[in-house]
Formats: structure tokens, sequence, C-alpha cells
């Protein structure tokens, strides 16, 4: 058996057993990485270090260890409280204000898991007080989250905009960034519609308008949160690093890494446990799947499969079933370590220039994270776990039916308006 076909069924254990056996893919990749790159690549351990992507985990590192600190010191519940006092007592504004929240905190670099730890509960606490549905409210957050999520200083955006930056294609940061977010707009407002926003828009109206009476009880005056000197150095440090990166064009991972020591200096005693805040677990499946991938880009792999690819003989077929690839796979795994996986894998397909590169990394980026809803991805394990007065069975099933519709319909979409116009 080729190195390249070992190297393929070791990608498939991998992803088999980070989700049967909840093991960290990023440790199982480093071992693949190891064990495929010496037995079967004849790689010594200077080639396999050789694809560590070390400006990824500065990123990583650097914007947690920020956002850790601002949680610690308040500054994001301070963010939070000021977007709902924003719309009063107009019920029917909440979950735009969890889609907004989620979608800000994502793109000036939270992780997106992390950005739906800290707006979860409080999106389905307000669900359950008025009697607004679980799921819209859910899914708010996390298509808020993946909205926000590939802005070019965010997480995502910074690590797929590497990638294609490291396999010389031709990628647009903007474009990738308002693809995503266009799709998890459009969702979002579809959403609102079918699970009963403007049945809320009403009712806040009648109450607000003080007009018929209704079983719903006005939103309460938000407890003002003080804005003290922590969190306005905080704010200032997130506007730095937005302004840093974006208009002097700095590094996002180097820039948040020196807010967050300047932070930790100035008040040593709120910073001294985000250290271990830092989402390691997500720093170690990234950094393991990108090098792992190296590794099978070392070897040949990648020009083997997307060789393959191209052999289906139609461009537009293959690019439809990479975006169903993505979208199926994301469903039961990292996202993130998928497209670390994916978009090399589409390197030779892009090559022969048939495919506009700029539309096809948009449709396979929105295909592998707007299924982040399934209850089998982490963001939607949260809306799942933070959800209050439901059958939490039923709310599951919800979750599940949902997230095939998202897996079903989104891939085919993305490939519709990224794909067959051609773009790039």
């Amino acid at each position: 058996m080729s190195a390249q076909l070992i190297s393929i069924l070791v990608l498939v254990v991998i992803f088999a057993l980070a989700t049967t056996r909840s093991i960290n893919m990023g440790a199982l990749a480093f071992a693949g990485a190891f064990l495929v790159g010496t037995l079967a690549g004849g790689l010594d351990t200077d080639g396999i270090f050789a694809g560590f992507p070390g400006d990824i985990f500065v990123v990583l590192v650097g914007v947690t260890y920020l956002f850790a600190i601002a949680r610690a010191n308040g500054t994001t519940d301070w963010l939070v409280a000021a977007a709902v006092r924003l719309v009063g007592g107009r019920i029917a504004l909440i979950p735009w204000v969890m889609f907004v929240v989620t979608g800000v905190l994502t793109a000036i670099g939270a992780v997106s898991p992390a950005a739906c730890a800290i707006v979860a509960p409080i999106a389905l606490g307000f669900a359950a007080r008025y009697k607004i549905s679980p799921l819209l409210m859910g899914a708010m957050v996390v298509h808020g989250a993946q909205g926000g999520g590939f802005s070019p200083i965010s997480v995502y955006g910074s690590i797929v905009n590497g990638i294609v930056e490291r396999n010389h294609i031709a990628g647009s940061p903007v474009v990738l960034f308002l693809a995503s977010l266009g799709m998890n707009l459009a969702i979002a407002g579809v959403l609102f519609v079918v699970l009963g926003g403007t049945k809320l828009r009403r009712r806040a109206l009648v109450t607000a308008g003080g007009g018929a009476e209704t079983e719903e009880e006005p939103l309460p005056h938000e407890q003002r949160i003080p804005l003290d000197g922590p969190k306005i150095v905080t704010l200032t440090g997130l506007v730095a690093l937005v302004v840093g990166t974006l208009v002097f064009d700095l590094d996002p991972g180097l820039t948040a890494i020196t807010v967050a020591v300047l932070l930790s200096v100035a008040w040593p005693k709120t910073s001294r446990s985000a250290v271990s805040e830092i989402t390691w677990p997500t720093v170690l499946l990234i950094c393991g799947v990108l090098t792992y991938v190296a590794v099978l880009k070392e070897i040949g792999t990648i020009d083997y499969v997307g060789n393959a690819v191209t052999t289906v003989g139609i461009p537009l077929l293959a690019a439809l079933l990479l975006c169903y690839i993505g979208g199926v796979v994301s469903a039961f795994a990292s996202s993130v370590g998928l497209m670390g996986a994916l978009i090399p894998l589409a390197v030779p397909f892009l090559a022969q220039g048939t495919i506009g590169p700029v539309g096809m990394i948009a449709a396979l980026a929105v295909s592998s994270t707007m299924v982040d809803v399934s209850p089998f991805s982490t963001n939607g394990a949260l809306v799942l776990a933070n959800a209050k007065d439901v059958d939490r069975d039923k709310f599951f099933k919800q979750l599940l039916v949902y997230g095939a519709l998202v897996v079903a319909v989104v891939p085919l979409v993305a490939w519709l308006v990224f794909v067959v116009p051609n773009w790039g």
C-alpha cells in the first residue's frame, strides 16, 4: 500500500476516533503525523516539525488569552449588558442582539465556541423567561458567531487565510468574511420568521404601546455594570487590536498577546487565571491537524487526492462534492480542523483554473461551519447544555433535525452562490 493511501486511512481513523471516543483530534493528528511521517513517508523529526503552524499558534493563544482577561475583568459582561439595554422593552429584538453580540465577539478575535459559551447562557435564559423559541435563540447565537467568524482578524479567518496564503491560492479575506456573514444573516432571517419572531414583534409592540393586556412581562431594567478602569483599558486594547491589524497590517496574534500582557502587568490579580483559560484544547486541535496536513502535503497525499477529485470529469460536480464532504463531516467533527484538511485537498483541483478559487474557498468555509448548530458540534452542544425549562430530549431532536436540514441545504446553496458564478 502506498504512503498516500496509508495517510488517508490514518486520517479517517483520526476523525473516527475523535468522534466516537471523545479524544482531542489534534492529539491524534500529532501522533498520526509522527507515525505516518516516519514509518510511511520517510520524514525525520525536523521534517515533521517544519509543518507546525507557528503563526496560527500565536493567533490562537494571543486572542484567547486577551479574551480570557476581558472575561475575568468583566468587559465581556459589560458589552453584553450594554447591548441588551439598547433594546429597551422590545422583546423581538433580543434574538438579533444575541446574533450581533456573538458576531462582534468572533469578528474581533474570540473563538466561536468561546463566544457561544459567553452568550448562550444569557440567550437561553431570555428564551425561557419570555417564551421565545429556544431553537431560535440558540441558532441565532451560533449563526451570529459564524457570521462574524471569518473577519480578517478573527481566529477562523486568520486560519483559513493563512492556509490559502501558504498554499499559494488566490484568496480574498473580504469576500470570505462577507460570504459567511451574508449566508448566516440570511438563514437567521428565515429562522426568525419561521420560528415565531414576527409574533414576538407584535407582542412586544402591544405591551410597549400600552394597548390590550398580554401575558408578556416587560423586560426588566438591566443592572448596569460599572465601566471602570480595567474595562476601559481593555476596550481600548480591543479597538487597538482591530485598528492595528486592519489599518497597519500588524500580526493579530502578536498584537493580541501584547495587549494581553500589558493588561496583565497593569492588573495582575485579575489576569492571573487568564493563561489557564486559554482554549488549549482548541490550540492542540488546530495545530495538530495542520501539522498532519503538512505531512500529507510533504509525502504527496494532497496532490494524490486532489488529482483524484479532478478525475470526476465535471469540475462543478467535483466542487459540489467537496462542499458536501465539508458539511457532512463538520457536523460530527471540528469545523476548523476539517477546513485545515479540506482546503489543501482542493489545491490541485483549483490549479486547473476551471473553478474560481475565491468563490470555492468561501463555499468550503461556509459549508464547513454553518452546520455547527448540530448537537454533536461544540456550539450546538453549548446551546443544548444551556437550554432552560425544556424537554431536553425533544430539544436535542430539534437541533438534530435542524442540523440535518443545514447539512442538506447549505452546501448546495453555497455552491450555487459562490462556485457556479466562478468568483476569482
